[in-house]
C-alpha cells in the first residue's frame, strides 16, 4: 500500500480558490475573528501531518488484528491508544467544538477537511472522535448549561468519548417503535432500560469515560416517533467535582464481527437502570438526535470520498510501476519488458473516474460544508433560512452519492490491481470491505433517496430544489464564452433535472409508489448534476490560472473527462426514473 499523503493542494484549491472561503468567514460573527486562510492552512497541515504519519501506519496491522471482547471490556488493536492520545493532545477531538468549553473553533468547511484525512488514514479509528463530535453537537444545541459544562470541555479534549445510541434489534430505521424504557426519579434523573445495537465505539479502551445518547421513550410517552426522548448516559458517573464515580450499568453484551471496519467496536449495549439525564425536552429527542445526525450524515459521505481518496492514490502509484503489455500505440518504455500499466485505456478511464469524482465529491462536501457554517453563524435570517433549507435538500446526496461513487471509485482502485487487489497486503481489499458500510448506516442509501425525493423535493413542492437549481442558472448565466464547453451540458443536465423533478412531482400526485420508485436513480441524477456544477466552478478557476502550473491543467483535463464520460449517466438514470413504478409490481410476493 502507497504511504497516504494528505490532499493539501487540492484542498487549498478548493476552499481558497474556488469558494474563498476567507470571504464567507469575514461576514461571519463568531468567525471573522476566529479563522482566516493562514489559520486554516496550519490547521489542516498539521492535521495531515498527525493523519498520514501517526494513524496511517496503523490501518493494515489494526485491521487484521481487530477488537477484542472478553466479558464486556473491548481493547482495541495495537497503538490505538497511543495515537488517540496523540491526536486528543493534539487538540483535534475539539476541532470543531464550541471555545466556551474548550473547542477549536474551526468552521465545518475545516473540519470537513480534517475528517477525509483522518477517515483516508484509517476509517476504523476515525470513528471514535467522529461519533464523540457529533454527541458533542447535541449536547451543545439541546443540553442544559449544567449538562454542557459538565461533560463538554472532557469530550473535546479527547479525555472523554461520546456514542449515539439508536438501533434496537427489532427497530433500525423505524425508530418510533424502539422499547428503551427510561423512568424518572425524584432527584431529576432518569432509570434507562433496554438493548441497543450496532453502537459505534459503545466500548473501548480509548478513553476514561464514554457518553452515550440514548433514545428512549418515558412511561407517558405518546406512540411512535413522537414519543421519543433523549437521555445522556455515562459509562461512569461523574461527581460534582468533575471526578468519576461509579459504574453506570451501562454494558457492551459483545462486539459485532463485520465485513470491515474490524478496529472500530460495533457493540450490543445493554443498559440496565443506568442513570441517566435528558439531553433537551420531553419526547422530542428525535429533534435533538437529528442535530448530530445530520453532521454526522455529512461525515459519512466525506468516509466514501476518504476511502476512494486512499484508493485512488495506491492504484497512481501501481498504475506507475506495474509493467504489463505494450501500449497501442506502440512500446512507450523502451528500455523496459513492458509498459506501465497507466498507458493502457482501460486503467486510464479507471482512474480518470476515480479522479473526478473524488475531486468534484471534495468540492460539493465542502460547499455543502459552508452551508452548514452560514446556518449556524449568519445573524441574517433570510440567508440563514436559506442555508438551512440549502443543508436539508442536499444532506441525503451527500450521504448517499459520496459513498455510492465512493464505493465504486473503490473498487476501481482494487481493480487496477488485478488480482493483487484481491490480496490482503496490498491494502485494497481492506478498503473494499471498510468503505461497504457507508452506504449502509447513518440511514441506507435507499432511505437517503425516500428522504431526498419524498420529504426534500415532494414534500417542499420543489421549494428547495429551486433554490439550489437558481443558484446554477445564475452562475451558467453569468459565465464567459471561455466556459461554453463546460456551461452548455451543464445547462442540459438540469434541464433534464427539471424535467425529471417535474416528472415525479407529478406522477406522485396519483401514485405514491412513484416516490419510493423514482428515489435512487434520482438522486443519482441530482449528484451526478450537482457534481457536475462543481466541476464547472472548478473550471472557472483552472481556466484563469492554466499557465500558472501543472495542476490546473490536470484540473482541466479531469473537468473535461468528466463531462465527455461520466455526466451522460443522466440520461440512463433519467430513462429509468421515467419507466415508472409499474415494473416493481408484476410480480406477486410468492413469484420472488
Amino acid at each position: 500500500m502507497a504511504d497516504y499523503k494528505a490532499p493539501l493542494r487540492d484542498m487549498r484549491f478548493v476552499l481558497n480558490e474556488v469558494f474563498e472561503v476567507s470571504k464567507l468567514w469575514a461576514v461571519l460573527p463568531g468567525l471573522a475573528e476566529a479563522v482566516d486562510e493562514d489559520t486554516a492552512l496550519a490547521v489542516l497541515e498539521e492535521a495531515g501531518k498527525v493523519a498520514s504519519k501517526t494513524i496511517a501506519p496503523l490501518s493494515r496491522a489494526a485491521d487484521e488484528e481487530g477488537c477484542h471482547w472478553d466479558n464486556g471490556v473491548v481493547r482495541t488493536p495495537a497503538g490505538f491508544v497511543e495515537a488517540y492520545q496523540t491526536y486528543a493532545e493534539g487538540g483535534w477531538g475539539g476541532v470543531g467544538g464550541d471555545p466556551v468549553y474548550g473547542g477549536m473553533g474551526m468552521p465545518k468547511v475545516i473540519s470537513a477537511q480534517v475528517e477525509e484525512m483522518v477517515n483516508s488514514s484509517s476509517l476504523a479509528f476515525g470513528l471514535y472522535p467522529m461519533l464523540t463530535a457529533g454527541a458533542c453537537l447535541s449536547i451543545n444545541a439541546h443540553a442544559s448549561e449544567e449538562l454542557k459544562e459538565k461533560y463538554l470541555p472532557n469530550m473535546y479534549a479527547g479525555v472523554w468519548a461520546g456514542s449515539m445510541c439508536l438501533t434496537e434489534p427489532h427497530a433500525g430505521t423505524d425508530l418510533g417503535i424502539i422499547r428503551t424504557r427510561a423512568e424518572p426519579q425524584a432527584d431529576g434523573s432518569y432509570k434507562v432500560s433496554g438493548t441497543k445495537i450496532f453502537i459505534t465505539g459503545g466500548e473501548h479502551d480509548l478513553t476514561e469515560n464514554i457518553i452515550h445518547l440514548v433514545l428512549a421513550k418515558l412511561p407517558d410517552a405518546p406512540a411512535g416517533p413522537k414519543g421519543i426522548s433523549l437521555f445522556l448516559v455515562p459509562k461512569f458517573l461523574v461527581n460534582a467535582d468533575g471526578s468519576l464515580g461509579a459504574r453506570n450499568p451501562a454494558n457492551c453484551g459483545s462486539i459485532e464481527h463485520k465485513m470491515g471496519i474490524l478496529a472500530s467496536s460495533t457493540c450490543v449495549m445493554n443498559f440496565d437502570e443506568a442513570t441517566g439525564y435528558l439531553v433537551g425536552e420531553p419526547n422530542k429527542g428525535l429533534a435533538a438526535m437529528f442535530t448530530m445526525m445530520n453532521y454526522e450524515r455529512l461525515g459519512v459521505g466525506i468516509q466514501g470520498l476518504a476511502s476512494a481518496e486512499r484508493s485512488y492514490q495506491n492504484a497512481v502509484e501501481y498504475a506507475r510501476d506495474r509493467l504489463q503489455s505494450r501500449a497501442p500505440t506502440g512500446p512507450q518504455a523502451k528500455d523496459k519488458a513492458a509498459d506501465p500499466i497507466i498507458v493502457h485505456p482501460d486503467v486510464r478511464r479507471m482512474l480518470l473516474t476515480m479522479k473526478a469524482l473524488n475531486e468534484g465529491g471534495r468540492a460539493f462536501s465542502t460547499y455543502v460544508a459552508m452551508q452548514l457554517d452560514t446556518a449556524k453563524y449568519s445573524e441574517d435570517a433570510t440567508t440563514r433560512k436559506r442555508a438551512e433549507d440549502l443543508v436539508a435538500l442536499l444532506t441525503p446526496v451527500a450521504k448517499a452519492f459520496l459513498t455510492d461513487v465512493g464505493f465504486e471509485t473503490t473498487v476501481h482502485g482494487q481493480q487496477i490491481f488485478g488480482g493483487h487487489g484481491y490480496i490482503r497486503e496490498w491494502g485494497q481489499e481492506q478498503l473494499v470491505r471498510d468503505v461497504r458500510i457507508t452506504q449502509i448506516y447513518e440511514g441506507t442509501n435507499g432511505i437517503q433517496a425516500l428522504d431526498l425525493m419524498g420529504r426534500k423535493i415532494v414534500g417542499s413542492g420543489g421549494a428547495f430544489y429551486k433554490l439550489f437549481t437558481d443558484e446554477i442558472r445564475q452562475f451558467t448565466a453569468s459565465a464567459g464564452s471561455e466556459l461554453g464547453e463546460f456551461v452548455k451540458p451543464l445547462n442540459a443536465a438540469l434541464d433534464d433535472l427539471d424535467s425529471l423533478t417535474a416528472w415525479v412531482l407529478d406522477r406522485a400526485k396519483g401514485n405514491p409508489n412513484e416516490i419510493g420508485a423514482a428515489s435512487v436513480e434520482y438522486l443519482h441524477a441530482f449528484g451526478y448534476t450537482a457534481y457536475a456544477y462543481m466541476w464547472a466552478l472548478m473550471a472557472r478557476t483552472a481556466l484563469d490560472k492554466q499557465g500558472e502550473d501543472s495542476f490546473y491543467a490536470s484540473k482541466l483535463g479531469t473537468a473535461r473527462f468528466y463531462f465527455a464520460r461520466l455526466l451522460p449517466r443522466l440520461q440512463s438514470l433519467s430513462a429509468s426514473v421515467k419507466a415508472g413504478s409499474e415494473s416493481l409490481y408484476l410480480l406477486d410476493a410468492e413469484q420472488f
